[in-house]
């Protein structure tokens, strides 16, 4: 891999119409300004249905896509929709934020529609789509079909034969909730041509689309409940540990997640074939994949089912290089960064070492008082080639928010590595972006709010909280030729042209 550039804006985040970013002409417009700003590098969050809290790390499936980025504008060529229909619709008038509860009262409908007036009988494309997706689609779609007729509620609080997946109430339900199942169906079917049509025009400009996976999937998911012997779930279905990550100087009760944690003896039982289709899946969606979490692989935390907090957890051996020595046989090499972040051990970076893959270097990390073990793992000067860089991520304060919430000392620690004590603090940004694309990394993330200047009013997640997070969208008008030009700039001085 050359010396290369991208940029961190997720689909959700883009300036389309309609309430969300999603796979419109905007998108388009995006994948251009990246071609014309010299960057190599789109990333985006996970691609999968938003669950709790709206968040994409929580989603009902870890296979199926967002119907919220389908393309209504493409609707409305197709003659499916029609512009009067998505113009009335109550998307929220905020071009900031995204609206979550008007998109789920509003868009579904109009996606509803869409389903009925399109011919999906004798459609080649669409009977293909689900014969080659048929091992998660079927119970995904029916999954969410249930869902819906039990006005969302998880799995867990459905009836027992529904939840245990016994024979007679599955047959009852697939042929009451057949025009259901069709439309959920009918939904991943557009999402995937139209994600495919943005990804195939992407790669024509030179842009490579870098996705990412989370380790877990969410309790309340198609994923548990279709295949609860590869989880730590009881008789009933209910989990008896939960992930999360342990108590430190961030946080004194640690993070519960509540995600169901893997039976990694039974993955190892069947060649971990299905951590091998969902990562097929992935090399096929994505240029690159960066995967969330990956000191999970060495070792996890496990939190007793029911705990408030994160305290009372412990660590559990993971599948180790095994387990990535297997997906390299079955499926080959492929372009992949490991989020190495957090409690970092000697056995994790083995395991980062031994698997060949770029870890992540997040600059933010470099200066907190807080972290006293590892910070100089995060100063520019010790990063090595093999590593992405990034000077925050999604889960991080913007580079300007975080310049306004350090201590003092912590910002004169800023200061001295950076040898400025002239430019004011509301364009610190600006030197900070410098001194991470001038580092060794062959790659080099920078998130669009990063570019901005914007506060922590742009944030995107505050990890382990519920609230206004995954909202942030940017505005057309901040998207300026002067902008991409300094970019461009940054990116040829730092020799990280395409």
């Amino acid at each position: 891999m050359k010396r290369a550039a991208g940029i961190l804006l997720p689909i959700s985040s883009l300036p389309s119409r309609y309430g969300i970013g999603c796979f419109s002409k905007s998108a388009y417009a995006f994948v251009d300004w990246l071609r014309d700003a010299g960057q190599t590098y789109w990333q985006i969050l996970p691609l999968c249905p938003t669950g709790y809290g709206d968040s994409p790390y929580q989603s009902f499936s870890t296979f199926a896509g967002n119907p919220y980025f389908i393309s209504l504008e493409s609707l409305v060529e197709e003659g499916v929709l029609t512009a009067g229909e998505c113009g009335s619709a109550d998307f929220g008038g905020d071009s900031r934020r995204v609206d979550y509860e008007k998109l789920y009262r509003n868009r579904l409908p109009l996606l509803r529609k869409a389903c009925e007036r399109s011919r999906l009988a004798g459609n080649t494309d669409y009977e293909q789509f689900l014969a080659e997706n048929h091992g998660w689609l079927a119970d995904y779609a029916l999954f969410m079909a249930v869902k819906d007729r039990f006005g969302g509620k998880p799995w867990t609080d459905w009836p027992a034969g529904i939840r245990l997946r016994q024979g007679e109430a599955m047959n009852e339900l697939r042929r009451e909730l057949q025009a259901d199942v069709v439309f959920h169906q009918y939904l991943q079917y557009k999402f995937f041509q139209q994600w495919q049509a943005l990804k195939d025009y992407a790669n024509r400009q030179g842009i490579q689309m870098t996705g990412d996976i989370p380790i877990y999937v969410a309790m309340d998911s198609a994923d548990a409940w279709a295949n609860p012997e590869l989880f730590q779930l009881n008789e009933e279905g209910r989990p008896t540990a939960v992930a999360g990550v342990p108590p430190d100087g961030f946080s004194a009760a640690g993070q519960l997640w509540g995600n169901p944690l893997y039976r990694w003896e039974r993955h190892r039982e069947t060649g971990y074939a299905w951590w091998v289709e969902r990562l097929r899946r992935c090399f096929r969606l994505y240029d690159v994949t960066r995967i969330d979490h990956f000191r999970g692989f060495d070792a996890y935390y496990a939190i007793p089912a029911g705990d408030a907090d994160a305290v009372n957890g412990h660590w559990e051996p993971g599948p180790g290089i095994a387990f990535f020595r297997k997906v390299e046989e079955v499926l080959g090499r492929h372009t992949v960064i490991a989020e190495d972040l957090g409690y970092v051990t000697d056995s994790v970076r083995k395991l980062v070492q031994e698997s060949g893959f770029p870890g992540m270097k997040v600059l933010e990390f470099a200066f907190d008082s807080r972290d006293t073990g590892s910070a100089n793992d995060y100063l520019p000067h010790n990063y090595t080639e093999n590593c992405a860089a990034y000077t925050g991520t999604h889960d991080n304060e913007t580079l300007t928010g975080w310049l306004n919430s350090i201590t003092p000392e912590e910002r004169q620690a800023v200061r001295a590595y950076l040898c400025d004590n002239w430019t004011p603090q509301r364009l610190l940004y600006w030197p900070l972006i410098a001194l991470t694309m001038r580092s060794r990394a062959k790659t080099c993330i920078i998130p669009m709010q990063d570019y901005l200047g914007l506060d922590n009013e742009s944030r995107m997640n505050h990890p382990s909280t519920v609230g206004a997070n995954w909202t942030w969208r940017v505005k057309k008008t901040e998207l300026t030729p002067e902008l991409q030009q300094e970019i461009r700039g940054f990116t040829a001085r730092f020799g990280r042209l395409p």
